[in-house]
């Protein structure tokens, strides 16, 4: 099964269901897995479970957080190249492999079978007809991503991830020596500072207005000594509230050589305020929060461990609906980056084949699937893994108690 084109999930519904999708289980689902995402994470999962000849099918909505940014780093092999051309040489590659397919839409719901969980039906939007169809599969890998949520300030989101970053690792370096502006509240400013203390030493801290007592407060317990640390590596703290960032100059002409990992982005901006005059900044390293970009997972029941999709490090990244991972930024393990993600793909890859293998395994030996005790089982010790204890700020409550 070869690299799909975006009509795939139209002639899935026409080939295998019919068009619709069917009311009674069907004998075999159709998927040994069916991967929600299509970024590194999701790609990664896919190509792990192409090379054991698992049946898997991926789903892309297309959306990625890291799609406005110039070049990805840190990505050995692919050091310096774009968002679009690793997943397209991904693709490429995972293309060779003949028991994985490849599709653009946009998953909507998921739906168990029955409460054994014995296989999921996945809605999607095809992105040409707009009609949803239903496809089944055994498991379900979310690799959904997470999504910026960027402030309404003129000229942020116009130059996200062009001069405006939030990963050191991924655009500091191309930025380094440079006058260099925090986007971002107090709290968070010295972290930022000493991620970036390697990088760059002419820094000042635009808080836009959170620079109050309580912050100061707060920032004291979050980062004891951090006005004596900000004092030594000589930041400035703005607390004007930002108007607008005005792009005076782009950081790349065109002329670099793409064959190099990195080459210095010379952009330019203006920081305009409500009052007093202008500042001008090479780059800015951003701390905004982020949210889910699919409500898939928690609509699913996937419980949010301080927003992300909490998952199981010790059971292949299992999340607390049994036969359901959850991989990449959008998990609760809280880190976000290219190469983790792929590991996280890798890592439930291998899990859920070897966790098929052993459910095929038993069905031959005894003629019997995993029992309702056995997930209850498995949901009650990821329940007590990710949960924490009494007394802890995302405790939940006890699993008898939902």
């Amino acid at each position: 099964m070869h690299l799909c084109c975006i009509t795939l999930l139209a002639s899935l519904a026409l080939a295998v269901h019919g068009a619709v999708v069917p009311r009674q289980a069907p004998t075999t689902p159709n998927f040994d897995a069916i991967i929600v995402g299509g970024g590194p994470a999701g790609l990664s999962a896919l190509s792990g479970l192409a090379r054991v000849r698992r049946k898997v099918l991926l789903i892309d909505s297309g959306e990625y957080r890291n799609a406005p940014t110039r070049h990805m780093h840190d990505v050995l092999g692919f050091d310096g190249v774009t968002p679009a051309y690793f997943r397209w040489a991904a693709r490429k590659q995972i293309s060779y492999y003949g028991t994985v397919a490849m599709t653009n839409g946009t998953v909507t719901n998921i739906v168990p079978a029955d409460t054994q969980n014995s296989y999921f039906t996945v809605y999607a939007t095809d992105p040409e007809t707009g009609s949803q169809v239903g496809i089944t599969a055994r498991k379900v890998i979310l690799a959904t991503g997470l999504r910026d949520i960027l402030p309404s300030t003129t000229g942020v989101q116009e130059n996200w991830g062009k001069g405006i970053f939030w990963c050191p690792w991924c655009d500091g370096h191309e930025h380094a020596d440079q006058p260099l502006g925090l986007l971002g509240p107090l709290t968070d400013a010295p972290g930022a500072v000493r991620e970036m203390v390697t990088l760059n030493s002419d820094v000042i801290a635009f808080v836009n207005g959170t620079d109050t007592p309580e912050a100061r407060a707060t920032t004291e317990k979050k980062f004891p000594g951090w006005e004596k640390y900000m004092r030594i590596h000589g930041v400035a703290i703005d607390n004007r509230t930002i108007t607008a960032i005005v792009r005076l100059r782009n950081g790349t002409d065109g002329t670099e050589d793409p064959s190099l990992p990195t080459v210095p982005e010379h952009d330019w901006f203006r920081v305009e305020f409500s009052e007093g005059d202008p500042i001008e900044r090479a780059a800015f390293f951003a701390s905004f929060p982020s949210e889910q970009t699919s409500r898939v997972g928690p609509n699913l029941g996937v419980q949010l461990y301080g927003g992300r999709l909490a998952a199981d490090p010790s059971a292949g990244l299992a999340t607390n609906i049994p036969g359901v991972y959850a991989i990449g930024d959008a998990n609760s393990d809280n880190i976000t980056n290219v190469p983790h993600a792929l590991f996280t793909g890798k890592r439930t890859a291998v899990f859920l084949h070897v966790k098929l293998a052993r459910e095929d395994g038993d069905k031959e030996l005894n003629g019997t699937t995993v029992s309702k005790r056995d997930m209850e089982l498995e949901a009650r010790s990821l329940w007590a893994t990710v949960n924490g204890s009494p007394g802890d700020i995302l405790y939940a409550g006890e699993f008898d108690d939902f």
